[in-house]
This record gives structure tokens, C-alpha cells and sequence, in this order.
């Protein structure tokens, strides 16, 4: 596994992936930091295209990512993820509508959860989910970040 760190507005990323896709996307601040394993190369080269699509994201440049995503969860937690790379930018869609979506209307508890699980924030955006009464819930990484993606894609 390759990995690299990306510098952004919101403090560094940790980029990790193979020629398979990206596998983690990690904001470096809140609950969900996760630590580099000793047998992770480090390798800034792999990750230019992605660091080049980030910087037009943070410059308001760049709507769509087009990056080869290769995370590993469950197939639920793969149906929610696939779901909110359908939410456009600049829109919030509540947990309740992700769960319709997926065909699991009852199951918004467990989109939060596949949310929380998300290993590549930003690209997959759960950010862009927020609670059924509109209000920012939940985000790993901190509401102030959450609040920040929000603000660079929509003017929440």
C-alpha cells in the first residue's frame, strides 16, 4: 500500500491506495486518525493526480473527483458509499433519503454507521449528509470541517 500526506485547508490528509484505487482518504484531525502501518511505502508520486484534483476542489475549481476508489467494507456499507457519490455538489441529502435510496428505508441508523465508516472523505462525500431536520449531525473530523466542506461547495 502507498500512502501521502496532502496539505489542505482543513489540515493534512493521509492519501493510501494501490493499483487497485484509493482506499483512504483521512482527515488528520477528530476521532477517525488513523496511523500509518510500518509496511506502507511512501510514495507522493502515485497520489499526484488525486493531489492535483484536491487542490482544484479546495479552490472551488473542481465539482467531480474522478479517482479509481477501491475501499473495503461491507456490501451495505459499499451500497451507502456508491449513494453518496450520487449526491451532487453543492447538495445535502438527510440519512433518512440515503436509506431510501439504498432500498433500506427503516435503516438510517445504519447509514450513519456506514457513514462514520467511510474511509475516503471528500471524494465519498458524507459530508454532504446532514440530519432530517437540516441541522449538521455527526462528523469524525469535527462539525468545523463538516461546516467548511459545506461552506465551500454550497454556502451552508
Amino acid at each position: 500500500m502507498y500512502y501521502t500526506t496532502f496539505e489542505s485547508p482543513i489540515g493534512p490528509l493521509l492519501l493510501a491506495g494501490d493499483e487497485e484505487g484509493l482506499k483512504y482518504l483521512n482527515i488528520r484531525k477528530g476521532k477517525k486518525k488513523i496511523e500509518v502501518p510500518d509496511d506502507w511505502v511512501e510514495n507522493e508520486d502515485f497520489f499526484s493526480e488525486i493531489s492535483r484534483q484536491l487542490e482544484a476542489y479546495f479552490a472551488g475549481q473542481l465539482k467531480a473527483f474522478e479517482v479509481k476508489l477501491a475501499p473495503e467494507g461491507t456490501e451495505f456499507h459499499k451500497s451507502v458509499w456508491r449513494a453518496l457519490c450520487e449526491i451532487p455538489y453543492g447538495e445535502t441529502r438527510t440519512y433518512k433519503e440515503i436509506a431510501i435510496s439504498v432500498g433500506k428505508p427503516k435503516a438510517y441508523r445504519a447509514v450513519g454507521l456506514a457513514n462514520n465508516r467511510n474511509p475516503i472523505s471528500i471524494i465519498v462525500p458524507c459530508h454532504r449528509v446532514i440530519g432530517t431536520n437540516g441541522k449538521l449531525t455527526g462528523y469524525a473530523s469535527g462539525l468545523d470541517v463538516k461546516e467548511f466542506l459545506l461552506r465551500l461547495e454550497c454556502g451552508y
